[in-house]
């Protein structure tokens, strides 16, 4: 028998929601690594949802036909698979979880700590470091393990399809080209940053907003159908597409701990970001440029700058290289999923001492039977 330390888990993620983000990504690629592993990984998850399509096939989606009695079905579900782990995401998410008996119940932080919401859970994960001054009242394990660049993901190119997003799009090699990836949503700031572009940016610039959401309507008419200004919607070629852009900027408002951000550090990206806590710890020591939140007139400002250093005296855009090497050393995506295996283990002994993995169960119950 193996040891308790190296055995398979058996893990339940909690993502209730229909459209791919942030939050959702980063609990996709988790349960990836951990399907990679050998542990025996579930999501569960609305029935009409992209999360579905997205997913690792070593990963089994449980879908829900409606929004009711979802903590009892998942309630239900994690007694039916004698799970070890339940493990929320988002809000909603990780307060069904605290609802789930027998497994040892956990939630990541990508928003930030609510009582209602977190407060009944064995455990959280803290995704920076200002997140866990926000716990001090939590009674469960907080831990910090920092999100990290998902894998990239490997895009299908259709025959005669186009090579990157400039010719996509129809751009020039000669045109400067910004990007933001973002959900569209107020917290996003990503109308800070139309407000920007417009005021400050060139001419020959343009502005690509990758992600979708409640907000699309509203910004695309604050961006007055500019032509400089493409919405691409939600994509699955997120890392091909930052290869192609001149500058990253990230406009939020608030923030955890950006993956866009840390996906553009990956590609080597000039960034501008807000100062959020997340952006702070991310960029404070890097060579990035940070602005005041919810300014568009210094935002503007650092547009305008970042650009100016991109083109010649007459306005022609300086081909690359000009990437930047930032330290990710911090944020490597196999040193944080042992952390959060490691997290799951000392929470399994904490709730039930002695407690053992689901198949190790069976197999103890076997040789009592047999003694």
């Amino acid at each position: 028998m193996s040891s308790f330390s190296s055995s398979p888990l058996t893990i339940v993620h909690a993502v209730f929601s229909s459209r791919i983000a942030g939050a959702e990504r980063h609990a996709m690629d988790l349960a990836a690594a951990q399907a990679e592993r050998g542990h025996r990984v579930h999501l569960v998850g609305p029935w009409r949802s992209d999360l579905r399509a997205g997913l690792s096939p070593q990963v089994t989606y449980h879908g829900l036909m409606s929004p009711l009695w979802r903590a009892a079905r998942l309630r239900a579900l994690v007694h039916e698979l004698q799970a070890d782990i339940v493990h929320g995401h988002l809000g909603p998410a990780c307060k069904s979880v605290a609802r789930c008996e027998g497994a040892a119940r956990l939630g990541t932080l990508h928003v930030g700590y609510k009582a209602h919401q977190h407060g009944r859970l064995d455990g959280v994960i803290c995704v920076n470091n200002a997140q866990k001054t926000s716990t001090r009242t939590f009674q469960g394990e907080v831990r910090v393990i920092h999100n990290w660049p998902p894998k990239p993901t490997a895009r299908t190119t259709r025959p005669g399809a186009p090579r990157n997003i400039r010719e996509e799009l129809g751009l020039s090699h000669h045109r400067l080209l910004v990007g933001c990836v973002a959900r569209l949503h107020p917290s996003k700031g990503v109308d800070v940053l139309i407000n920007a572009f417009l005021s400050d940016a060139s001419l020959d610039a343009t502005l690509v907003i990758v992600g979708e959401g409640r907000e699309a309507r509203s910004l695309k008419r604050l961006a007055a159908y500019d032509s400089r200004i493409r919405f691409l919607g939600f994509r699955d070629d997120v890392d091909e597409i930052l290869t192609s852009l001149d500058l990253l900027v990230s406009p939020s408002r608030e923030e955890a701990l950006p993956l866009a951000v840390l996906e553009g550090m990956r590609a080597g990206l000039p960034i501008v970001a807000t100062r959020t806590d997340s952006a702070l710890q991310l960029l404070s020591d890097e060579t990035a440029t940070l602005v005041a939140l919810n300014d568009p007139i210094e935002m503007g400002a650092a547009l305008r700058a970042a650009l100016r250093t991109m083109t010649t005296q007459h306005g022609t855009r300086i081909l690359p290289p000009w990437r930047v090497r930032y330290d990710l050393s911090r944020y490597d995506r196999t040193f944080a999923i042992d952390q959060v295996d490691a997290l799951y283990r000392d929470l399994l002994l904490r709730r039930v001492p002695g407690h053992l993995p689901s198949d190790q169960l069976d197999l103890a119950s076997g040789m009592a039977d047999e003694w």
